[in-house]
């Protein structure tokens, strides 16, 4: 597994983390602390924000998890890869987006840009 992947799998483990604990933890091991997360519904920075942004995502979408769509693919400091939402019971895909990851010399993110490509109700 390459820096990219691994940045990027760390960021799945947050945005898939069931509890405020193990979501807090998981931020801490993705982002740097004044990482930043942008999309069109929101824009957080610090790991109180950003496990607050994603425990808010995780409650309007309960019973899904998000995933990788594709390889991931980066060069220098930035990383880019698309990911869908899953709903775990039946597979379905309510919404799908891709994200462009900027890493910190540690490897963790230090900001994302994200764009969501399909939305529920769009």
């Amino acid at each position: 597994m390459n820096t990219y992947e691994a940045a990027v799998e760390r960021y799945f483990a947050a945005w898939n983390a069931p509890d405020a604990e193990s979501r807090a933890k998981a931020v801490a091991a993705a982002w740097t602390e004044d990482g930043s997360y942008t999309d069109p519904l929101a824009q957080v920075s610090g790991h109180d924000e950003l496990a607050a942004a994603i425990g808010a995502a995780r409650e309007q979408f309960p019973g899904c998890e998000f995933q990788l769509d594709g390889a991931v693919d980066g060069h220098h400091d930035i990383a880019r890869f698309s990911w869908e939402l899953i709903v775990t019971a039946d597979g379905s895909s309510p919404a799908a987006g891709s994200d462009v990851l900027t890493l910190a010399e540690d490897g963790r993110i230090s900001s994302v840009k994200g764009f969501l490509d399909r939305v529920p109700g769009a």
